[in-house]
């Protein structure tokens, strides 16, 4: 039944491609059939034996009718021309038909995938927070390609139906009698082989569930996969894998073993069928045997010639039960009716006039009964900015969710210049939102493609300017191929402020009118939460901004903040406004900020880890180099495999004094003006560091000019070697020295604090 539905569903836009295949078929099997009952007469002509078709059935008088005319001389060389001839149409028309009908399979797989997709892309948010993506990957790839060869098999059945109702209709037409036994005995083996049917059924559902909870598996592991380095699990995780592999592998043995056995069990009884049919046209024609012989090989050889097709019958019967747990799966996963799809409305957005009112609106996620947001009531004018705070679970979030409509209120309603948000259409809505959130999603794509994913149009100009505005030139010009490096899965190769940056400047270039921002810093450390929140403040000026935050700093100069406490509102007004009230708000505030000398304290040890970094890797280098000048290493492959070292530990502290110098230098820009008036020492250090790191690079760059000269071995003695691995380890000593200078430096900063 479902095989039907979605032959039905999809096979409308092909009605003639099916009708030519079902005709290719049908010609193929007339042809089969002529060219089967012509094949002994000849053979008999052949051997001198007499042809005597007086007694036989009208329908093989009239295939030899056209034949009767001919001279006896060039008789059997005309029938056995004719054989060949339609023996060769027959198998054009076979395999004209295949080709239809695989075409038409591709095409049916290729529709069902794209109506798959679109569904999907139209789908409401909440499902995919109950379904698992790795299920929905199998459904959309190997459940749709096996629904896919069910439907192509109901084609394939229809046209071997055909080819047996004309060999049925032959065998008729010469014995019905025979016929009548023959379809007894064969409905025997169609009977005896429906116990391998059901268990391919059976099997067919097995292999479904098992590639499902591979696909799941193998998603979540890659998806995972730090997180399993991270706690030496790869052999457990390998494990559970690899018994998915091994299970699946046995069920498809199985299954194959099943459905193997259907064509020799079928040869065998249908052999044994042919030759008690022999047996009984001996009992019914016993005393024509000799008048009607050419008769009863003809009706033998198409009989014969029938049985491979009930073979073929009962494979198909297989193949449907094998893939009938995809069919009901895809089936159930194409069907719109119990999918959470949400009206559209026919409003086009075109601008903000007024503001964004949040009227009343009360809800609760799908299948929950629980209330998280209730009776909230706020009005978000056009180019200011609302600040959501409260702890976690007071539904911040979830309001944010509602505005781009990811989900839709139970009650009360969001409007835009007074009309709801329900009549707008969603997808004219949505393109003048920009969302920046705390979870960033990068595409496995050039850094530049990212940025324009909202606007693909985007020019290079317009690409740099946003990245510049969002404070991520600087790291992007220093990788190695610019804004066309590619950054990763879900840009892994990034740091998490980096890609803050990144998503900023997408947002910047997509130009919204209203923007949300969802914990954009929360998860930074505090000089990229600096860097990201620069970026913010440009990216929010003069736009109509949703904020949520923990970190009250984020948000003081918002227009308005409202407190939010178990889905209510609880408070409503600016910075000073809630401080005066002394109630919710103030309480977080002084929660917050009662550490203030603690911040000062975690900018001194940032900078004392990227000392801490470049110490390491120079007490590494120095080692490596010492080795050498000592000559503490005769093998020479050693010696240059210490060279490359030092050579890796000179390039590291590069690396490390790049990522600092692009916070110093906006540091040095005023692009954190505010934390520079809070914390005037951590400038000086910053500045200082930057000094100091002018005369770092100057050595460094000696240092591996030197040790580049030895890896390429430009030197011609060993003396010369020497030289100049004394001279690296000098640069290297005086690195040392000038990194001590910037440590003092830091701790009487944070004495003259303290």
């Amino acid at each position: 039944m479902s095989t039907s539905k979605l032959l039905l569903r999809f096979a409308k836009p092909y009605p003639g491609l099916i009708l030519l295949t079902i005709a290719l078929g049908f010609s193929g099997a007339l042809f089969n059939g002529v060219s089967t009952a012509l094949i002994v007469p000849v053979i008999l002509k052949i051997v001198g034996q007499e042809v005597d078709l007086t007694k036989a059935p009208g329908i093989l008088k009239g295939i030899m009718a056209p034949f009767e005319d001919i001279p006896d001389n060039y008789r059997i060389g005309v029938m056995a021309g004719a054989i060949i001839f339609t023996i060769s149409l027959k198998n054009l028309a076979t395999y004209t038909s295949a080709l239809a009908s695989s075409s038409l399979t591709r095409r049916l797989t290729a529709d069902m995938r794209e109506a798959g997709l679109k569904l999907l892309l139209e789908i409401d948010i909440d499902y995919y927070a109950k379904m698992k993506v790795g299920d929905l990957i199998n459904r959309l790839g190997g459940e749709i390609g096996r629904a896919a060869t069910a439907i192509g098999n109901t084609v394939k059945l229809v046209i071997l139906g055909i080819t047996i109702l004309v060999f049925v209709g032959l065998l008729l037409s010469i014995s019905w009698q025979l016929t009548i036994a023959a379809t007894f005995l064969l409905s025997l083996v169609t009977i005896v082989n429906q116990y391998t049917i059901a268990r391919s059924k059976k099997f067919g559902k097995q292999l479904s569930e098992m590639s499902k909870a591979y696909s799941v598996a193998m998603l979540e592991l890659l998806n995972g996969i730090r997180l399993v380095k991270a706690t030496g699990n790869e052999v457990r995780e390998y494990q559970k894998v690899h018994e998915l592999i091994r299970a699946r592998e046995q069920a498809d043995f199985e299954s194959q073993i099943n459905s193997e056995a259907i064509a020799p069990l079928s040869e065998v009884m249908g052999i044994t069928a042919l030759l008690l049919i022999v047996f009984l046209s001996k009992t019914f024609f016993a005393n024509q045997v000799a008048s009607l012989s050419t008769v009863l090989l003809t009706y033998l050889l198409i009989l014969l010639r029938l049985l491979p097709l009930v073979s073929q019958l009962n494979t198909i019967r297989s193949s449907f039960a094998s893939t009938s747990a995809s069919v009901a799966m895809v089936t159930e996963f194409l069907n719109r009716d119990d999918k959470p799809l949400m009206s559209k409305g026919e409003i086009p957005y075109t601008k903000l006039e007024q503001g964004v009112h949040f009227d009343f609106l009360s809800f609760a996620y799908p299948d929950h009964e629980k209330l998280v947001l209730k009776d909230v009531d706020l009005y978000l004018p056009r180019g200011t900015t609302l600040a959501l705070v409260g702890g976690s679970g007071a539904g911040k979030s979830t309001l944010a969710d509602l505005l781009p409509r990811f989900y839709d209120p139970l009650s009360g309603r969001i409007t835009i210049d007074g009309k709801d948000l329900r009549d707008f259409d969603i997808a004219s809505v949505r393109s003048k939102m920009g969302i920046v959130s705390q979870d960033t999603f990068l595409f496995n794509d050039t850094v530049g493609n990212n940025i324009a994913y909202g606007r693909p149009e985007a020019t290079k100009d317009e690409i740099l300017s946003a990245a510049k505005r969002a404070n991520a030139y600087e790291f992007i010009s220093k990788l190695p191929q610019g804004f066309d490096t590619l950054i990763g899965d879900r840009g892994v190769m990034l740091s998490g402020g980096q890609r803050q940056r990144l998503a900023i400047a997408r947002a910047l270039l997509q130009n919204p009118e209203i923007l949300i921002l969802d914990e954009a810093t929360s998860a930074l450390d505090t000089v990229s939460e600096r860097l990201v929140q620069a970026a913010l403040d440009d990216l929010s000026r003069d736009r109509t901004t949703l904020v949520i935050a923990h970190r009250l700093s984020t948000v003081q100069k918002a227009d308005q903040i409202a407190v939010l406490d178990q889905g209510r509102v609880v408070e409503v007004g600016n910075h000073e406004e809630l401080l005066q009230k002394g109630g919710y708000y103030s309480r977080l505030y002084s929660m917050q900020f009662s550490e203030r000398a603690e911040t000062a304290n975690k900018q001194h040890q940032s900078l004392v880890r990227v000392s801490h970094e470049i110490r390491t890797q120079l007490n590494s280098m120095l080692g490596f180099l010492l080795l050498l000048l000592d000559d503490m290493v005769e093998d020479s492959q050693e010696r240059q495999e210490l060279i490359e070292q030092s050579h890796t530990s000179a390039l590291r502290i590069l690396t490390t004094i790049d990522v600092f110098d692009d916070i110093f230098s906006l540091q040095l820009k005023g692009k954190f003006l505010s934390f520079s008036q809070e914390n005037n020492s951590v400038t000086t250090q910053y500045k200082t560091f930057t000094h100091i790191s002018e005369e770092f690079r100057a050595r460094l760059n000696l240092i591996l000019g030197i040790l580049r000269s030895l890896t390429d071995n430009v030197t011609d003695t060993p003396e010369d070697n020497n030289q100049l691995i004394a001279k690296a380890y000098d640069s290297a000593i005086n690195l040392l020295d000038k990194l001590k200078e910037f440590e003092n430096n830091i701790h009487l900063e944070k004495n003259e604090q303290c």
